[in-house]
């Protein structure tokens, strides 16, 4: 059986393949996150060294790192230390291994390689515990003469065994297992390396330029497998449902003839985006994203209004209950005079409200439901469900459509987001989503000002809170946990006790996600309605919370929070005429990362520009909420440094499935997608 398996090698065979890695090996490589041949193979470097040029002893520079090729001139070992005079041509240097077991088999008049740091020893350069190579009779060095792959590494693993088993794998089975399975016209047209010259070329790169080749083969191979696979799906999802034509009519004009203000130029033509979506026969898949205050909602409003006069139902999703309870009041507002009739369905509802709101839903008397996931629980069912409009869609899961298609056979679905999403996430993670883009604010909005205070500094909040209250304002105070904790970081209860000292005039409330979803209600209702000056909360307020009153927010070890996420929590400020203010507290032991995050909130009140800093520092897959699905967890592809190839590799397999839908001619690129991606994307293509 063993024979059989090294005959015919795949790549889903495991390392134990390898002559020389055994359980333990094996185990230690599991650590990695190497378990087949495949995984090897892909297990790209952290670094690399450049040892092709040794250097004249002469030439060494302290600080450096070098590499050199010299006679031992002497060599003698005491105090746990072996040390050496080294010469060439050039000169002398010194050497110091903090070992005496280099003087066991180190001779003087050896030949050898060395690898290390330099440091300064009087007069002569010296290696500081260097790595060696004895070079017998004129031997070839390997430990220099070339770039050097530095690999992540585990105590049971050495740089140089890792090296060894790459080498090995490469060298043995890399023809059989690494097949090209990008077309022909591709790999032609660009020039590019083969797939198996380019894994080759990461493991030992003859320099730059060819390592850069390498790198973009190998990133261009993962960007355009997920191209192809999110378009797959796209136009099967498109060509296997039917949904409903929706179009307006005269509550969609009553409302649009009746609106108190004039809408942004960027609302006005994502609302006929909308409409051109949901008036063709098949489902919407659109993204609206805009940042927080963009009205999005009004957008939302109008798709709805659509699906009325259409005679058909629409669902609001959002990711709370406080969200779903805000939204409700906001669609009340506008939708009661119109005579639409709306519902909350939450999961905190007695069950006569309950059942009487499915009873609703199930005749088709409500024509909006608006609640948390609790609307497409068992036992939920809609007469005629046309559009669902999901709000902060990554909080539920970016790429599942299930729970929507099991209350409707092909709701159009309008996604909607207030983290501004970046350039190329859109084209790769939503890159089968439509996009529309609300980058302007309504005119009048006043830009909210932000400040980091340090601990020193802080004590000015307090008279800051008071100067607000004074004018009849409300203040956030968000703090990162709930009790105390080893962390070190300020709690929510903390700082309700803090503030009745320091502040005992002011009325304070506590508002966390461990209260019952009734406490949070009053709670919430109580600040709308004045009856709070400070809400103490953790970040269940951070997204969706709307009290035009509240002028100032306060963050409380702000560096602990992600970059998007302060600025979320920003946006439940400015909501209303007066100008308002973000004050970030940072802790004594903020982190270098922490404070980056500080500083580009004060610098900008950009979303979309926070956002593109936000994917730089945490990742896409953090950002999306999509590493749970392997989509994002790229070996070498890099989303920031690589838009270029990503856009190259999406019109390239545009242009692929434009004239080859089904893949039928490129048999080896179909079965790599489901191979890589048909679960993940739950591609409806057959093999």
């Amino acid at each position: 059986m063993i024979k059989q398996t090294r005959n015919k090698p795949r790549l889903d065979s495991p390392v134990t393949i390898l002559a020389g890695v055994g359980p333990k090996k094996a185990e230690a490589f599991a650590k990695l996150g190497v378990f087949t041949l495949e995984d090897l193979f892909f297990l790209m470097p952290r670094r690399y060294e450049d040892r092709r040029f040794p250097k004249p002893l002469a030439q060494l520079q302290p600080g450096n790192t070098e590499c050199a090729v010299a006679v031992v001139s002497e060599i003698g070992c005491r105090n746990g230390r072996t040390e050496a005079i080294i010469s060439d041509e050039s000169g002398i240097a010194r050497v110091v291994w903090f070992t005496e077991r280099i003087g066991e088999f180190v001779r003087k008049g050896m030949r050898l390689a060395l690898y290390g740091q330099i440091s300064d020893h009087y007069i002569e350069p010296q290696f500081t515990h260097p790595e060696f190579e004895i070079l017998y009779r004129n031997k070839t060095p390997t430990l220099i003469g070339r770039i050097f792959p530095i690999y992540p590494a585990t105590a049971a693993l050495t740089q140089r065994e890792i090296k060894k088993f790459a080498d090995t794998a490469l060298d043995t089975y890399s023809e059989s297992c690494l097949k090209d399975f990008l077309p022909s016209r591709i790999l032609k047209h660009y020039k590019m390396m083969t797939l198996q010259e380019a894994v080759k070329t990461i493991h030992n790169p003859a320099d730059e330029k060819a390592f850069i080749r390498a790198r973009n083969r190998l990133s261009f191979n993962e960007l355009f497998l997920l191209q192809a696979g999110v378009i797959m799906r796209r136009r099967s999802f498109t060509g296997k449902y039917h949904a409903d034509v929706l179009r307006p009519g005269k509550i969609f004009a009553k409302f649009e003839a009746g609106l108190p203000f004039r809408m942004t130029d960027a609302q006005r033509i994502s609302v006929y985006e909308i409409l051109q979506d949901i008036e063709k026969p098949y489902p919407m898949n659109r993204l609206l994203q805009g940042d927080v205050g963009s009205g999005k909602t009004i957008v939302a409003v109008f798709a709805m209004l659509a699906a009325f006069d259409s005679g058909v139902q629409s669902a609001f999703m959002a990711p709370t209950e406080i969200l779903a309870q805000q939204h409700y009041m906001s669609l009340k507002k506008f939708l009661d005079p119109l005579g639409v009739k709306t519902a909350l369905l939450t999961g905190s509802l007695k069950a006569s409200e309950r059942s009487e709101i499915l009873a609703g839903l199930a005749d088709g008397s409500i024509n909006i439901a608006v609640g948390t996931h609790a609307l497409f629980s068992e036992g939920v069912t809609f007469k005629n469900l046309s559009l669902a409009v999901v709000d902060e869609q990554h909080r539920f899961g970016v790429l599942q459509r299930g729970s929507l298609t099991a209350k409707a056979t092909a709701p159009h679905v309008l996604a909607m987001t207030a983290t501004p999403i970046p350039r190329t996430l859109i084209m790769s993670i939503y890159g089968d989503l439509e996009v529309s883009t609300l980058n302007e604010m309504p005119k009048g909005r006043k830009k909210i000002i932000t400040k980091a205070l340090t601990p020193p500094e802080s004590k000015k909040v307090f008279g800051m809170i008071r100067e607000e209250v004074s004018k009849g304002h409300q203040i956030y105070w968000v703090c990162p946990v709930i009790d105390e904790s080893e962390l070190d970081l300020t709690s929510v209860t903390q700082a309700h006790d803090m503030l009745r000292e320091k502040l005992p005039e002011m009325r304070a409330a506590i508002l966390h996600g461990r209260m019952s979803a009734d406490e949070k209600s009053q709670i919430m209702n109580e600040f709308s309605a004045g009856h709070i000056d400070i809400l103490i909360a953790t970040t269940v307020i951070e997204v969706g919370v709307d009290v035009p009153n509240a002028s100032m927010i306060i963050i409380q070890d702000a560096g602990q929070f992600g970059l998007s996420q302060l600025h979320q929590l920003r946006g439940r400020v400015g909501r209303g005429k007066a100008q308002s203010f973000c004050v970030l507290l940072e802790n004594g032991d903020i982190s270098d990362s922490g404070r980056e995050r500080v500083s580009a909130m004060v610098e900008t009140s950009d979303g979309f520009e926070l956002s593109e800093r936000d994917l730089i520092q945490r990742g896409p897959g953090e950002i999306c909420g999509t590493h749970q699905h392997g989509v994002t967890d790229f070996k070498v592809a890099d989303l920031i440094r690589d838009e270029k190839i990503l856009t190259l590799a999406r019109d390239e397999a545009k242009k692929l499935l434009d004239d080859d839908p089904d893949l039928s001619g490129e048999p080896n690129l179909k079965s790599e997608i489901l191979r890589k991606l048909g679960g993940v994307l739950e591609l409806a293509i057959t093999s």
